[in-house]
């Protein structure tokens, strides 16, 4: 059993991050030597519930999503990841690494590998915002009111 390390974080600033959930990161939870890092890590997503949203980067600037979780598989390259917001912790992620944010945490790439790239989804039933604003009151009520995850995205049974 893959047992994820979580990271609690606090409001940064204008970002809320999510006072209840924390960030799971997973690392290899997809092999690295595998043809197709990606491919497998959506596999994973499906199978456990998770709707994917497609292939492509983390925009460099800080940004959270009130309105969904989020997976973030790292289909190859490697990246220092921005977690929380400008105060917050940074995070080194590598091919086959699988990072679930919470709604309200708030994200950025700070640096990456030429052939960085990445798979996110989010879970059946919610869509991702893109929030780049001071969380005003009915944000952070959204995101409190947003349903816990049915499935982690990585083990499938339920992350709490």
């Amino acid at each position: 059993m893959i047992e994820p390390r979580r990271i609690y974080l606090r409001t940064d600033v204008w970002i809320p991050n999510n006072p209840h959930l924390p960030v799971l990161i997973y690392r290899n939870a997809a092999a690295y030597d595998l043809p197709d890092i990606g491919a497998a890590l959506e596999e994973m997503f499906e199978r456990n519930g998770w709707r994917l949203l497609g292939r492509g980067n983390i925009h460099r600037d800080f940004h959270y999503h009130s309105t969904a979780h989020e997976a973030i598989g790292i289909a190859s390259g490697s990246a220092i990841l921005g977690l929380g917001g400008r105060h917050s912790p940074r995070l080194a992620v590598d091919a086959g690494d699988v990072v679930v944010l919470p709604a309200g945490t708030g994200y950025a790439r700070i640096r990456d590998s030429s052939d960085f790239s990445v798979v996110t989804a989010c879970p059946e039933g919610q869509v991702p915002d893109f929030c780049r604003q001071m969380a005003s009151f009915e944000i952070v009520s959204a995101i409190a009111d947003l349903p816990y995850p049915a499935t982690d995205p990585i083990v499938g049974r339920r992350s709490r």
